[in-house]
């Protein structure tokens, strides 16, 4: 039996991957492991309504351009339900046990745009006086800088760093700020301050056509959807999708799955290397009854520093303070999720109702319904293999990252093909 693309991995960067090669006419066929597709963006229920138990948001730089997930979710007739969180509401920090902030509104990965008085509860008197510097240092300082945090802090200080920016960077990126790459934590920052001069500037200048809140947005009813529509659409255009199919062995010119040897180009979809336990999160999702919280007392949630020693989880997000949709579906109930370093604890759903009390300042009253998900990920592989690969191994953290890179090499093959011509490195098109 032959192909001429067979995907291992049914998770988003297979689907898109199978979808954009359908479309070109490719013959295409997907095997998925798992008895559904989708991977870390899935569906739960919890306390009767559907809700998002992987990515519960996408990063929208790139706005509905080809390859962002803002126009693949056009293409896939699911633009009107994009929905971006509740305005007026920002993200807050808590760094350790007894101090807590509210993050720039109009920020950038923690950065502000607007360094004035109002951040002096996250960087005091002396850290908000090294913060204004920025406005006055040569225009080329900290123009060498490699990493996120190497700027900022050659601009702004180590406060930024430390109060504003590391918290944001390792709930996005699960990293350190001197760990990510400039370009890799911004495609815009480097040349948008080598152009103003000033860090401020240039994070004004990229958010100016994006109002607070708008870095990221939602899918109404949940993310999830993506998976029903992608399935749906490659299906539709030709692509063969099987799930509960493990596929045994991969060689360069097909593959084995189920007993049966395939002929075709294999493109690997699912991770090649075991999962790094430092990446492991667990996320624990609550529906509770909780008067106090009603009113958002910690914007659209909250983002915990290590100082924080009371509290276990690394991240809230108050779900129904984030997204009118859900706080639509729950009424008068309250919907939060937590996110855990490592595996789940025996307490897991215990420890998350007295972690989700202290950080939003009030008490839970009941219990109604919980979920504990675990997720491995083995992060970004650096390596020269030239082995056809989608997904967070090669095309980094995040939606966003991952729908781009699967777009472009799907694009990439269809112009091979059209053209006539392929890489050696990359086999032959059986046909």
């Amino acid at each position: 039996m032959t192909a001429d693309l067979l995907v291992v991995g049914g998770g988003v960067a297979g689907l898109v991957f199978a979808r954009r090669a359908a479309l070109a006419g490719l013959r295409v066929r997907l095997f998925e492991a798992a008895p559904v597709f989708g991977g870390q963006v899935a569906r739960q229920d919890v306390a009767g309504v559907a809700l998002d138990a992987g990515a519960e948001s996408f990063a929208t730089r790139g706005g509905d351009g080809p390859g962002t997930v803002r126009g693949l979710l056009g293409e896939l007739g699911l633009a009107g339900d994009i929905v971006a969180p509740a305005a007026g509401s920002p993200a807050w920090v808590q760094e350790d046990d007894d101090h807590a902030f509210p993050l720039p509104a109009a920020g950038l990965l923690g950065i502000p745009t607007i360094v004035d008085e109002s951040l002096l509860p996250a960087l005091g008197d002396a850290g908000l006086a090294r913060a204004r510097q920025d406005a006055d240092l040569p225009s080329d300082h900290g123009a060498e800088s490699e990493t996120l945090g190497a700027l900022v802090r050659a601009r702004m200080g180590d406060r930024v760093v430390d109060a504003l920016v590391a918290p944001v960077v390792r709930g996005v990126h699960s990293t350190t700020p001197d760990a990510l790459p400039l370009d890799s934590a911004s495609p815009r920052l480097r040349a948008e301050f080598l152009r103003t001069g000033s860090l401020a500037a240039a994070v004004a200048a990229i958010r100016s056509t994006s109002p607070a809140g708008s870095q990221v947005a939602g899918v109404r009813g949940g993310v999830f959807r993506l998976v029903d529509a992608l399935t749906a659409d490659a299906a539709a255009h030709g692509a063969d999708l099987t799930a509960g199919a493990r596929v045994t062995a991969v060689t360069d010119d097909g593959i084995e799955v189920g007993g049966r040897r395939l002929r075709g180009i294999p493109i690997l979809a699912r991770a090649q290397r075991p999962p790094d336990p430092a990446r492991r999160i667990t996320v624990v999702t609550l529906v509770v009854a909780a008067p106090g919280w009603r009113d958002a007392p910690r914007g659209t949630g909250v983002l915990v520093g290590p100082g924080a020693r009371g509290v276990r989880a690394r991240a809230l997000t108050h779900l129904t303070a984030k997204w009118p949709w859900v706080r639509e579906a729950m009424g008068d109930r309250e919907a939060v999720r937590l996110s855990y370093d490592g595996s789940a604890a025996p307490d897991a759903a215990a420890a998350a109702v007295r972690d989700a009390e202290t950080l939003l300042g009030a008490p839970v009253d009941a219990l109604l319904d919980h979920t504990v998900r675990t997720w491995d990920r083995s992060g970004r592989a650096v390596s020269d293999d030239a082995a056809l690969t989608v997904g967070e191994e090669r095309a980094g953290t995040g939606l966003s990252a991952v729908v781009r890179q699967a777009e472009a090499l799907a694009t990439s093959l269809t112009v091979e093909r059209a053209s006539g011509h392929s890489s050696g490195e990359r086999g032959r098109m059986e046909g």
